[in-house]
């Protein structure tokens, strides 16, 4: 069996790993890179791979740095079918269409308005596209082996973070790996955590906060605390949020302090008709969440939806108190964009970022204080008050990871550390090697193994 990274390594974005085993060819995860510009480039440059060599995508879920670039996978000429859970086959239903819009509106704003250096710019792919591909996605059952061909099996397995997210292990020829996903955490107030007990010879483990712990602050204190002080100095309250689980866990938050009159009664605004069909999903999938139907019902209600772009448009020209929620979680795209334009300025309103925000990003910018951010091809001073809550992450935190290691059903022969920025994933895996004693490395880009030997 041999693995190798093709992406979400020295990066959270991206995330591609290439099996080759008894002549079967799978990638296990095809997302989009996001954040610096030489790795945005990627997307744009022809893969590392032949996509129509390509036998089966597995894929872990439905966020768009691990399912981004599936469409243009196809586009390319993949001709297999993409493997996930039910819930993540709904969800992309919903995200990739959305991704393949998203990339249109903005490269036709960028062409109106003469913002680009290229005439024309053009999406990485169309709405279209993406609808075409979802034909390829298969849904499966957690636990439900699939038979990809000559002996080489795959089983998914709850890895908690959001809907339908799995860790996926493949077995071939009595070796086998095992691909974490991303992990939830034990303490979510949404999802329910991850699967323990799977075992492997190889790992492979994400490590996003793989060099520290979250906040050991209660989240709906903290999100309460900036409603309110914004509120009442009469501003707007901007969460950048992914559209898929944090939008979810936002709006549930929002339920339970206006519930207990935590917060004061400010209209609030879901910018993300996406978020919205997510949402109902929970209704669907309750199995795999905390929530009780009153509960989904009650985050359901909790914002009013906008969802055309003159609606969307409209909110900028709206006076606070209010809040608004609104995709891309990092914001390197989306309607969010336009709001941070209206309302960063203005010292009496708040960004709250919601989440980890990946190095070369619009959200890691504002986090790390910048003065200004360039949007749609102009610098947009940032003068509001700029919070994060790094307790709301969907991702398991460095103790986390560790215990979800140590749950395992055995010890790896080895264990490579990927999906986290350089000095996340090295602090994670100087930590496996000292407590647990296996062997551990953090993968380069492109890098191969031969599973059970050395580098190829």
């Amino acid at each position: 069996m041999k693995l190798t990274f093709l992406g979400g390594v020295g990066t959270v974005t991206g995330s591609k790993y290439l099996v080759e085993a008894k002549g079967q060819r799978l990638l296990v995860d095809c997302g989009l890179f996001q954040g610096y510009k030489q790795l945005r480039l990627r997307n744009w440059a022809p893969p590392p791979f032949d996509p129509r060599r390509i036998d089966a995508v597995l894929l872990t879920h439905a966020h768009i740095d691990h399912s981004g670039y599936f469409p243009l996978l196809a586009k390319q000429g993949f001709g297999g079918a993409l493997w996930c859970t039910e819930a993540t086959r709904d969800l992309a239903a919903i995200l990739l269409p959305d991704a393949g819009h998203l990339q249109e509106e903005e490269a036709a704003y960028l062409n109106r308005h003469g913002k680009s250096k290229h005439k024309p710019a053009l999406p990485l792919y169309s709405e279209d596209d993406a609808r075409e591909a979802l034909a390829r996605i298969r849904g499966v059952g957690f636990g439900e082996t699939l038979h990809l061909g000559d002996g080489v099996t795959a089983r998914f397995a709850p890895a908690g973070h959001i809907l339908g997210a799995a860790s996926v292990l493949v077995e071939a020829g009595g070796s086998s790996v095992l691909f974490s996903g991303d992990l939830g955490r034990a303490d979510d107030l949404v999802m329910l955590p991850a699967a323990r007990g799977l075992a492997a010879d190889t790992v492979v483990v994400e490590s996003t906060y793989g060099d520290r712990l979250h906040d050991v602050g209660y989240p709906l204190e903290r999100i309460g605390e900036v409603i309110r002080r914004t509120c009442d100095r009469g501003g707007v309250v901007v969460i950048p949020a992914f559209a898929v689980g944090r939008a979810q866990t936002l709006l549930y938050a929002i339920y339970r302090l206006r519930k207990a009159n935590a917060i004061p009664d400010v209209p609030v605004f879901l910018n993300s008709p996406m978020a919205v069909d997510v949402t109902e999903l929970y209704h669907r999938y309750r199995p795999q969440h905390r929530l009780s139907v009153e509960e989904c019902a009650g985050t359901c209600k909790a914002a009013q939806i906008v969802r055309s772009p003159v609606e969307s448009k409209a909110l900028n020209l709206r006076r606070g108190p209010m809040v608004i929620i609104s995709a891309s979680g990092m914001a390197t795209g989306g309607r969010v964009l336009h709001h941070l334009r209206a309302f960063a300025p203005d010292p009496k309103n708040t960004i709250l970022l919601a989440g980890f925000q990946a190095g070369g990003t619009r959200g890691a910018s504002i986090a790390a204080g910048a003065p200004q951010v360039k949007i749609h091809g102009e610098h947009v001073p940032i003068r509001a008050e700029v919070a994060q809550l790094d307790n709301l992450s969907a991702h398991a935190d460095q103790q986390g990871l560790l215990d979800w290691l140590r749950g395992l059903g055995s010890p790896p022969k080895r264990v490579f550390v990927t999906h986290g920025e350089p000095g996340a994933s090295d602090t994670l895996r100087r930590l496996i090697a000292e407590r647990f004693g296996w062997q551990c490395t953090v993968p380069d880009y492109k890098e191969a193994f031969e599973l059970g030997g050395g580098s190829a």
